[in-house]
């Protein structure tokens, strides 16, 4: 089916597009959500008359979602079902039992706005991503547990383990930053080396040259010698 999308939805397009869906899709969500409309030729003329006004109807309820995030961001889902030893489910929690508990909590949102690829299978906590409009999407976390006492255990669990990985990130990050500081501190002692021994003789070749010195010195002797003795010639 073509339709003529009135709000930006996922990979389908923006306001105004003329996209092709499947036929179930818009008639079970697209349609009724006021996301779209059939790709008439009355429509199409209808949106283009229209055009202004849904936009800037689209903008005030990204506006309005914007809000509904921020009041969205303190609210904890926690949802208590039966399970095995294993923490298997007995049944699952889907996108409906979400949207209900949020409802609860003053968050009006549809199970079309709760986005699962599948429904939650076992205990734990797990990250479901709400969207209240296209460009406003917020990331919940679902607590399903067989208790109050083990939904409490699970959020403690997890505070934990998000510590423990800060800690360990924090370190990764500062052995990082050490590492050139050292790679720049070996280069300058490689520099002042290589100055110093620009400047400063070897100690293999001062020892060359004292040995040079100690041979010459017997020659001089010598020829003191020499000088001493044709002097005591002359004498007598």
């Amino acid at each position: 089916m073509q339709i003529i999308l009135l709000e930006r939805v996922g990979k389908l397009g923006k306001i105004g597009d003329v996209v092709t869906v499947k036929d179930g899709y818009a008639r079970n969500f697209l349609l009724p959500a006021k996301k779209a409309l059939r790709a008439t030729a009355a429509n199409k003329k209808y949106f283009e008359e229209q055009r202004q006004q849904i936009e800037e109807r689209n903008k005030k309820q990204i506006v309005e979602a914007e809000k509904l995030a921020k009041t969205a961001v303190s609210v904890k889902v926690v949802l208590l079902r039966q399970a095995g030893e294993s923490g298997q489910l007995y049944g699952s929690v889907t996108a409906r039992d979400i949207a209900a508990s949020l409802r609860k909590e003053g968050i009006q949102v549809r199970r079309g706005n709760i986005v699962m690829e599948i429904p939650i299978k076992e205990i734990g906590i797990s990250r479901v991503k709400v969207s209240l409009h296209a460009e406003v999407i917020i990331e919940v976390d679902v607590n399903v547990a067989r208790s109050a006492e083990e939904a409490q255990a699970q959020v403690i669990a997890v505070e934990k383990l998000f510590e423990t990985k800060e800690l360990a990130e924090a370190a990764e990050e500062a052995l990082h930053q050490q590492e050139p500081d050292e790679q720049e501190a070996g280069d300058e002692v490689t520099e002042e080396t290589k100055e110093k021994t620009k400047e400063e003789p070897s100690k293999e070749a001062m020892e060359t040259s004292t040995e040079k010195k100690s041979a010459k010195k017997p020659t001089g002797e010598k020829s003191k010698a020499k000088a001493e003795s044709s002097a005591k010639k002359k004498d007598k």
